[in-house]
């Protein structure tokens, strides 16, 4: 029809976030969430299991391996610096079924240390307050009885997390700053003293390994261990929209963050190792590591150590619902996941139905005690590699390409060492005769949470199919429509 006005179609509306994540901020929420309670919780178990040389060996290594991942992470947000990154990084490499799924385990992965950190915060309770903490028990779940005051005591602690990130990052990069220096004070503090403590023997570290498993089994064990150990690095990328600071600097940040991490392993499993008397209380007691502060140097220990824990919890819980929270914003706003995800609190900036949701989310899980609760943050070990392996794999092929802009044979070569690495992780959790393989229970709820993502992708099938690629590359990686990269 003459003078009618042909409409172009408009460009999708695309909401970001402010930037206001300094690198301090970003330094703390890494190394922050790395750490979270396993390492205070955990080195008994670990001695236990590989002897204290095996567990600080295992743990280097990891953290060394970690490293080597972390060059794709740091390379692919100096180009791709966007919400969710591991969810950028797996469409930017495989499309948006591949950037689905990865990301489906990737996020359960998160919630689960969420879940286990608001758990870990009524354990600190039980052990300082026993008397307290088994009043009002409601049930047994595997064998680990579920009490009222742990529910309240969670679930209380999960919700002020949940308004502290819906406040904004910059108030809760704040917090997590302060936070993560008590807790490297803390820790710095209690190594050095207890090397001057009776209890002190470097004899008590023998024997080094685990007699019944040899030298390279026992390391293997805990190097199993290092893509949950770790994770928390990888919080830095899903926040790279926020940074106040140029992307370039995001590998020095994550090569930091993981120093500082196995530092704090390494001397926890050491002051612990090398004060432990008696070998037969390892397993024994609620947490080896608080019975033998405790023994060491009294109930002031105990405190200081507890406010370890607590800074080590506080930091987990704040620094994984922020990147859960951004990697389903991320999703969200692409339309891959419902995009009520992609909602921003108007005051605050931040997408608060995010935050409520994995909030809501997290606060089912201390109803289930915390041995169920165990088994699937096991299975989220393997979520989280294969994030690691996918985000691997994407670099490969990103810079892997001649004759274009993003070429590069030192970033290729150095993403294949990833994917080597990542696929070696896998191998040690998913193969049953590893010594660091899944227990059954962990591969039931890999199993189910597989399905239901199987379900949930076939819902929205129709609505992927639907969406083209010039309107995601827009949406995900920030790219202008019309314009090539």
């Amino acid at each position: 029809m003459r003078g009618e006005i042909i409409k172009k179609p408009q460009k999708p509306v695309r909401k970001e976030l402010e930037k206001n994540l300094s690198e301090k901020f970003v330094w703390a929420i890494a190394y922050g969430s790395s750490i979270g309670w396993g390492a205070f919780i955990l080195p008994g178990d670990w001695i236990k299991s590989a002897g204290p040389i095996g567990a600080t060996i295992g743990i280097l290594l990891g953290a060394l391996l970690m490293i080597v991942i972390a060059v794709s992470y740091g390379a692919l947000v100096e180009k791709f610096p966007v919400s969710g990154g591991a969810f950028a990084f797996g469409y930017l490499g495989f499309g948006k079924y591949i950037a689905f799924f990865s990301s489906w385990f990737l996020t359960f992965g998160y919630i689960c240390i969420v879940a286990l950190n608001a758990s870990a915060f009524s354990l600190i309770f039980k052990f300082l307050f026993p008397g307290l903490m088994t009043r009002g028990k409601l049930y047994t779940v595997a064998g680990w009885d579920v009490y009222v005051t742990e529910i309240i005591l969670s679930s209380v602690i999960l919700i002020i997390f949940g308004w502290i990130s819906v406040k904004g990052a910059s108030f809760s990069g704040n917090l997590q700053y302060v936070f993560c220096v008590i807790l490297a004070v803390v820790v710095i503090m209690l190594f050095i003293s207890s090397m001057f403590t009776k209890d002190f023997s470097f004899g008590y570290l023998s024997p080094i390994f685990n007699e019944n498993m040899g030298a390279l089994q026992s390391i293997l064990m805990i190097l199993a261990v290092a893509p949950w150990a770790f994770v928390g690095f990888d919080n830095i990328p899903q926040t790279a929209e926020e940074f106040n600071f140029a992307p370039s600097k995001t590998f020095k940040l994550i090569v930091f963050s993981l120093s500082a991490s196995a530092f704090t392993y390494v001397a926890m499993i050491l002051l612990t190792g090398w004060t432990v008397k008696d070998a037969s209380r390892l397993g024994g007691d609620l947490f080896v590591t608080g019975s033998v502060i405790q023994s060491a140097f009294g109930y002031i220990g105990v405190g200081i150590l507890s406010v370890a824990i607590l800074m080590g919890i506080f930091t987990g819980l704040n620094g994984f619902l922020m990147s859960s929270s951004r990697l389903l914003f991320s999703m969200g706003r692409s339309g891959v996941m419902p995009r009520i995800f992609s909602r921003i609190h108007p005051k605050y900036n931040t997408p608060y139905i995010a935050i409520a949701f994995i909030t809501l989310l997290a606060l089912c899980s201390p109803w289930l005690g915390r041995t169920a609760l165990t088994w699937i943050v096991d299975m989220s070990s393997t979520g989280v590699s294969i994030a690691y392996l996918v985000t691997c794999l994407s670099a490969y092929r990103l810079f892997g390409q001649r004759n274009t802009l993003h070429y590069d044979l030192k970033y290729k070569w150095m993403a294949l060492l990833g994917v080597i690495v990542s696929a070696t992780f896998l191998i040690l959790l998913l193969f049953p005769g590893s010594p660091a393989s899944l227990k059954l229970p962990s591969y039931i709820a890999l199993a189910v949470w597989l399905i239901i993502g199987i379900i949930f992708f076939m819902i929205r099938f129709r609505k992927l199919k639907a969406m083209s690629k010039e309107t995601l590359d827009h949406l995900i990686l920030d790219k202008e429509i019309n314009k090539s990269s």
